[in-house]
């Protein structure tokens, strides 16, 4: 028999009524009645409620213990007194009669506590993260991103996907994202590379020969912190496929993300297909290629509207004169929200960087009018133009907004989200999935106003090869997409470009020359040449997944051992220096710089 329990804390019930018992764990909290003791004792599996006699004589002995001390109690199971069970226990039906108590290890005074859920600064619970996981919501929120990861290795093997492991100590990426470095002891002056992702060693994975690919993959990126995005490191669920095309990659995916969420979480998935957007009605309609299809509210295009004759809004005629786009966004039966209501989103907009929002309500009493501070500028025929352009109603209001299209799209993207928060119109009950596509190949950079890539330079062009119109770049669109869900991004991923030569006639577009791109990516494009199959893939977010199944907003919250928004472990005090040997050993001298 195990010396330190014959049960967890979650297993008792009034099956082992009578029964002599070892439980070992933590002092969750204790209860002194006088003349009884109550200490529930917390294990990873659950709790155990014990009581002792103050006749006993290792009363005083649990008396004194201070919370979170690690204990062995041995006793007899009771049913407890009618009135004291505690249903939301699976233990709760019964107790553990106390004969003999053990400490196996004394806690100090806490500086966090474990038992209840407060809020507490961000940075002490980092730095007691021990303390910290041992909380019941974050235990939870770290078994779950175990099953989710453990059900994902499962469904992928069942898919025919078979699981490799690449190289973390690689080569610096030119692309990207800035890379963390690894000095090489046996070639000083020389440096390996953290994988910002498997991507060049996935693709030849597939120039290799094998299949299906994956691998729940660690990720290193030098980034600054967002509540989606950890600094440092992140995993993904990497995965790679030969001879497909971008909806095989599509039906894989969607699979996998129906059973995972019906899986681990009891909120409805609003469309099993996922809904393929295009890039450009994703910035038309959503205002963001990241558009979360719980929200019901649409961007409208009534830039025409500003030329007619019956509308003196001169402010906004003149813009679209000069060639500005004007946008609208229509909310559902606001006639009844009060002007403080139309005036916030209003002062939002100016507060987060916009113009503001020019707003009005349609009403009828002889005419249509527009009720607000812009509507009078809008005579009835151009109001029943917005409405029948927006699809709006009598008793409907407007949000209007004027200027260039992408810091509009920008603006009311945003807009869109804060007004639906604000009329509760959000259904957090479900999950919309979805796909934007259709990508373009390049774009315009507007600082320099050349031609750059605008997504994933090594993504296939759509169209034939033999016709693609080469003059005309920034109107090629590539086989790229995008996985969103309730609006986070949960992945990026392409149908790659497996011939070389079309590769090096993309890249002079964005000016890059023959001789740098095989500088650049020798390795890639010296695979390429000899035999590569048409290939195609994805990476989901690990993190991402189990935020949104957790419904947490904040990723640190699903991590177990995070680093704080400055890219510091508190717990462990890394990054830290190291002594003058090791920087010997590396031939690397520190600069330090002096204020």
């Amino acid at each position: 028999m195990n010396k330190y329990r014959t049960h967890n804390c979650s297993e008792l019930s009034t099956k082992e009524i009578n029964k002599e018992v070892l439980l070992s764990g933590w002092l969750h909290r204790k209860r002194d009645h006088g003349n009884l003791l109550f200490a529930d004792i917390r294990d990873h599996y659950g709790i155990t409620q014990c009581v002792i006699e103050n006749k006993n004589n290792f009363f005083k002995i649990l008396e004194k213990i201070k919370p979170e001390s690690v204990l062995k109690v041995k006793g007899k199971v009771v049913k407890r007194s009618p009135g004291t069970e505690n249903i939301e226990l699976k233990t709760g039906m019964i107790e553990v009669k106390i004969d003999t108590l053990e400490i196996l290890s004394n806690a100090k005074e806490l500086p966090i506590p474990v038992f209840g859920e407060q809020d507490y600064p961000e940075d002490i619970r980092l730095k007691y993260r021990f303390l910290d996981l041992r909380r019941e919501e974050m235990h939870n929120n770290i078994i779950l991103r175990s099953e989710v990861i453990s059900f994902i290795r499962s469904e992928m093997l069942k898919l025919g996907f078979l699981e490799y492991q690449t190289p973390i100590l690689t080569s610096s990426s030119p692309e990207g994202a800035r890379d963390f470095l690894v000095p090489s002891r046996l070639s000083p002056g020389k440096f390996y590379a953290l994988p910002q992702a498997p991507q060049q060693f996935k693709q030849l994975i597939m120039i290799s020969g094998f299949d299906k690919y994956f691998q729940i993959a660690p990720c290193f990126r030098d980034e600054d912190a967002r509540a989606d995005r950890s600094p440092g490191e992140f995993y993904q669920l990497d995965l790679e496929m030969s001879f497909v095309e971008q909806e095989d990659v599509f039906e894989v995916v969607e699979k996998l993300m129906v059973n995972l969420f019906k899986k681990f979480s009891s909120k409805k998935i609003l469309q099993e297909k996922f809904p393929r957007i295009p890039f450009e009605v994703a910035m038309s309609k959503y205002g963001t290629d990241k558009p979360d299809l719980r929200n019901p509210l649409l961007i409208n295009d009534v830039t025409e509207i500003f030329s007619r004759e019956d509308v003196k809004f001169d402010i906004f005629k003149k813009l679209v004169k000069s060639g500005s786009v004007a946008k609208a966004i229509i909310t559902k039966n606001t006639k009844d929200k009060p002007r403080s209501f139309f005036d916030n989103i209003d002062k939002w907009a100016k507060d987060n960087g916009g113009s503001g929002l020019a707003y009005f309500t349609f009403e009828k009493n002889d005419i249509i009018t527009g009720k607000g501070p812009v509507g009078k500028f809008f005579g009835e025929n151009a109001l029943k133009k917005i409405m029948e352009k927006c699809d709006a109603e009598i008793g409907d209001s407007v949000f209007l907004a004027c200027g260039k299209q992408k810091e509009i799209e920008k603006l009311l993207g945003a807009a869109r989200n804060k007004i639906a928060e604000e009329l509760n119109i959000i259904d957090k009950t479900k999950f919309a999935f979805c796909w934007v596509i259709d990508y373009p190949m390049f774009e315009l950079d507007e600082k320099t106003n050349k031609i750059i890539f605008s997504h994933n330079p090594f993504s296939m062009p759509q169209g034939e090869i033999s016709k693609l119109n080469l003059k005309n770049p920034l109107e090629i669109k590539a086989f790229q997409y995008d996985i969103v869900c309730n609006g986070i991004e949960l992945s990026s991923g392409a149908i790659r470009n497996h011939l070389p030569e079309l590769m090096y006639k993309l890249f002079s577009i964005a000016g890059y020359d023959k001789n740098t791109v095989e500088k650049k990516f020798s390795g890639m494009i010296n695979a390429l040449n000899f035999g590569a199959p048409p290939h195609g893939g994805i990476a989901p977010g690990i993190d991402r997944i189990v935020m949104l199944l957790a419904g947490k907003q904040n990723i640190r919250e699903i991590t177990l051992f995070p680093m704080n928004q400055n890219a510091q472990d508190l717990m462990m005090s890394a990054p830290s220096e190291v002594n003058n040997n090791q920087l010997k050993e590396l031939g690397i001298k520190i600069d330090k710089k002096k204020d």
